[in-house]
């Protein structure tokens, strides 16, 4: 095969839970997902809300599995050497729809960066390419690619060291998502209690606490971010950031903006995004005067929603936009009085508040 190489590399994603207008939510999902050519395969799909079999969430044995299956190291889950490349984030059935592709291993045929036929550097083993080829949706045991395949995606062609390489790492290393309870700080043991419930609901653990103090730093290290109260003084949080710089730990704080749990799940959520920053698909969210803007890199669905609290603390809420937006800046009325913004989509969240 003399196609050109693709470059593949994984990175860490999420798919962003949250709780909707309505009272609806959607389950947070950390994952790894494929980059490929520099760019998240995702991105390549558009409008796709899905997660890759790589999930934080999963046993580790059946982790493994999946991982050794893209080395094919294991049986094809699916007919004719077919591989679910992206499937469901709620239930990751086939019947819900998934990405699928096959996997195939091939003798390198292409001349490697210091010329030599088929050398991918991988000291002495098996000089193999991996191609990914025939993408398609399936909803059941056979897929239809006439009907169903991604007719402009792939083929790709990877070289067998580096590919090995980065998937060797999830074999030795540690699952995404590590660190994905949140510690709450603050006196309003109601509304914690409420955004501690929200959080466990859409899959993120959350405790609540006082301060930090006296406890010990292997607990501390398992948070990824930490929340304060707008009414927590600033020598508690002080403390509770001392503490965590005591432990070693690199973790997020989120100052709440107001006492409404819906915001403060998506503060939260942001907080937790370990994506590089290049790689994500929503990139700016701002208020402009009577407007709000955003910007995505590539087509997706988008949705926005804006709260206030009123003169009796009674939270408004109002979804101004909810559509599959082109790759761009765009910008959508506000509402009158209206105090932050949320903006989401499958796999990113954004925060921000109208000047005071």
């Amino acid at each position: 095969m003399s196609a050109e190489y693709a470059t593949f590399g994984l990175a860490p994603a999420m798919r962003a839970g949250g709780v909707l207008a309505g009272g609806d939510y959607q389950v947070h999902r950390d994952f790894v997902d494929f980059i490929v050519n520099g760019r998240p395969l995702l991105f390549q799909l558009a409008d796709l809300d899905a997660v890759s079999p790589l999930a934080s969430d999963i046993p580790p044995a059946i982790f493994t599995t999946h991982v050794r299956r893209l080395l094919l190291e294991a049986e094809a889950p699916l007919r004719d050497g077919r591989y679910v490349i992206y499937g469901c984030p709620e239930c990751e059935g086939l019947e819900c729809g998934a990405v699928t592709a096959v996997i195939e291993r091939t003798r390198g045929s292409a001349a490697g960066d210091d010329g030599a036929e088929g050398d991918d550097g991988d000291d002495g083993a098996d000089d193999g390419d991996y191609v990914w080829r025939d993408f398609a949706w399936q909803t059941s045991e056979q897929a239809d690619l006439e009907l169903n395949g991604y007719h402009g995606i792939g083929p790709f062609r990877f070289r067998g060291g580096e590919y090995r390489a980065e998937l060797g790492r999830l074999l030795n290393g540690v699952a995404p998502g590590a660190g994905r309870r949140v510690l709450l700080i603050g006196a309003r043991v109601a509304l914690n209690a409420k955004l501690a419930a929200a959080l466990r609901t859409i899959g993120i653990g959350a405790e609540i606490a006082a301060d930090a103090a006296g406890v010990p730093a292997e607990e501390l290290r398992t948070y990824g971010a930490v929340a304060f109260g707008r009414e927590v003084p600033a020598p508690t949080r002080d403390a509770v950031r001392a503490s965590f710089d005591t432990a070693g730990v690199d973790v997020a704080f989120v100052d709440g903006l107001a006492p409404i749990v819906p915001l403060l799940v998506a503060q939260i959520e942001y907080a937790l995004d370990r994506s590089p920053l290049a790689q994500r698909r929503l990139t700016r969210l701002a208020v402009a005067g009577d407007s709000v803007v955003t910007e995505i890199t590539s087509t997706c669905r988008v949705r926005l929603t804006v709260y206030r609290v009123d003169r009796l603390y009674r939270t408004r809420v109002h979804e101004v936009l909810d559509e599959v937006l082109e790759p761009g800046e765009h910008r959508v009325p506000l509402p009158d009085r209206a105090r932050y913004v949320v903006a989401r989509t499958p796999d990113s969240v954004l925060v921000a508040s109208a000047p005071s």
